[in-house]
């Protein structure tokens, strides 16, 4: 038997030719702070059960990082389809689809003979504790994509099959759990045994599958439900349910059939509607004087808030845009994140007391000089640029801080109303496997920061992690706080940004970090067949991102 060298990080040990992933992990398993779920080799990302057969590299990856919290979610979900087949029996069951993220799990529907009851998910939680005690393996296997789609089709998961249909490769890998056999998108944990932390609680018309998060990975946080977002995804599946559009093989069939143009236009209608409704609200409501739009990164807030703008005119009123970025404090006094370099993201990074007393005196009717920040000097210029309300002038501002009440606490509560905007994914893959709405964020930024900041794309993957925490503790806290929800993502969308990002995402080398996940995101779009961007108009939120928008963004 061949013996090789295997350099885990620093250390290098010896081991046999065939030895586990699973079993040098147990090795190191006291020196990691979290759970170890997969591990790179040689610069690749591998799962546990995989063997070594010379010298190699290693790394392992942690339910603290991105990928190792997503492979044990997709684990856990393949755990609880498993236990719903054999609590309800196959023949009781039509599809059990994985629909959107809500209270950190994922919330999910149930639609058969069989109906979601308080007892039916407690025998299904039993079932799921009693497969994760037996430590019972998580096998793969590779088969033709015209078995698969035979596969899928025996097992009444349709939305797989059709997804098969537009398959490029010519193999797909098959995961089984005890004879019962799924697809996912991305990797697995060797065996049940590594899914300790999990619950199902009832919610709405379906249920919720609660999971860790990689910030705390070996806690189980509290199911809260959220209400104003878990209604916003509900509106956004109805949306796609009367478009026709549930998932990425049912977009694809629409592509393949010609009917994007009509899909287009739409989606741009519901989305329009949308905003008139917003602003016919705001135009009803005389005392709201200031309506503060917060969102995450690549939300399309600033072609939301011209459109808008010309909703709010065609109520008879006189919008005056105010950017939240004007208010930065001096570079030289910006707070610093751990790693040394300025915080933008935090509150204090704005002079908030200049804001408040702005906003106040405009309220009043005085007119203000409005500040202008350079983010060149990096400091706050005064341009002659000033500001006087009239009766029907009413003030947007925009910023990721403006559904905090520390903001604008001079402000009385009845003059504000708040828009959460966002991105929400309401595209699946298929009845399993979700599309997190980061990955479409991230898809948009990548694309935009391209062509309007000439970033590469590997740097915007490299700054991304560092943009989701300050969005973890700035943004989402607040978003239960909104007046009124606005989902910005268009079903079409994956498909034309497809075009614009894999040329970016093919230009990041194989031996740097980004690597992976460029790699993640182009085996992602690979799903969709690809849609030209002639026919969007050009106010569309899309144009933010892919150019031609009649708004200066």
């Amino acid at each position: 038997m061949e013996i090789y060298n295997v350099l885990i990080g620093d250390v290098e040990r010896q081991y046999a030719d065939g030895t586990t992933l699973t079993q040098i992990a147990k090795n190191f398993k006291d020196e990691y702070d979290a759970q170890i779920v997969l591990a790179i080799k040689d610069g690749k990302l591998t799962e546990l059960f995989k063997s070594i057969t010379g010298p190699c590299k290693i790394e392992f990856i942690t339910t603290k990082s991105s990928p190792g919290i997503e492979t044990y979610k997709r684990s856990a979900t393949l755990i609880m389809m498993k236990a719903f087949y054999d609590v309800a029996g196959e023949e009781n069951i039509d599809k059990i689809k994985v629909e959107y993220s809500i209270s950190k799990g994922y919330y999910c529907t149930l639609k058969g003979k069989t109906k979601i009851t308080e007892n039916l998910l407690r025998d299904v939680k039993a079932q799921m504790d009693k497969i994760v005690a037996e430590d019972a393996p998580i096998n793969k296997r590779t088969i033709g994509v015209d078995s698969a789609k035979a596969l899928f089709n025996r097992h009444k998961m349709y939305d797989k099959e059709k997804l098969f249909r537009f398959r490029r490769a010519s193999k797909v890998n098959i995961y089984s759990l005890k004879g019962f056999e799924d697809y996912y998108y991305g990797y697995m944990v060797p065996s049940t045994g590594f899914i300790k932390y999990f619950d199902l609680y009832s919610y709405d018309e379906g249920f919720v599958l609660q999971l860790p998060t990689k910030e705390n990975p070996d806690v189980l946080e509290e199911f809260k439900p959220q209400e104003k977002l878990f209604n916003v995804l509900k509106q956004s599946s109805i949306w796609g349910e009367m478009l026709n559009i549930a998932n990425v093989g049912a977009l694809n069939e629409q592509i393949s059939k010609g009917k994007m143009n009509e899909i287009i236009l739409v989606q741009e209608a519901l989305q329009e509607k949308k905003i008139a409704e917003i602003a016919t609200e705001i135009a009803r409501n005389k005392s709201k004087k200031f309506v503060m739009i917060a969102g995450p990164s690549s939300s399309g807030k600033t072609t939301f808030s011209h459109r808008l703008s010309i909703q709010l005119r065609a109520n008879g009123l006189t919008p005056h845009p105010i950017g939240v970025d004007d208010y930065f404090v001096e570079r030289e006094n910006t707070p610093r994140d751990e790693d040394g370099n300025y915080n933008y993201e935090v509150l204090e990074a704005l002079d908030v007391e200049l804001f408040n007393e702005n906003m106040t005196d405009l309220e009043k009717g005085k007119e203000v000089a409005m500040p202008t920040y350079n983010f060149i000097t990096g400091k706050r210029e005064y341009n002659g640029k000033t500001l006087k309300l009239g009766n029907d002038d009413i003030l947007v501002i925009e910023g990721i801080h403006g559904l905090n009440d520390r903001l604008s606490y001079a402000l009385d509560k009845e003059s504000k109303y708040k828009i959460y905007i966002s991105a929400l994914t309401q595209l699946n893959v298929d009845e399993h496997n979700r599309i997190p709405t980061t990955d479409g964020r991230l898809i948009r930024r990548i694309v935009r920061d391209a062509r309007t900041r000439g970033t590469s794309a590997k740097d915007t993957i490299a700054r991304w992690q560092s943009v989701r925490n300050g969005e973890e503790h700035n943004i989402f806290p607040y978003q239960e706080q909104a007046d009124v929800m606005f989902n910005s993502a268009l079903i079409y969308e994956l498909a034309v940004l497809k075009q614009y990002a894999e040329p970016l995402l093919f230009d990041i080398p194989n031996d740097i970090p980004e690597y992976l996940e460029a790699k993640r995101l182009l085996k992602f779009l690979d799903y969709f067949l690809g849609v030209d961007s002639r026919n969007i108009p050009n106010n569309s939120l899309l144009r933010e991102f892919i150019g031609g928008s009649c708004f200066n963004v």
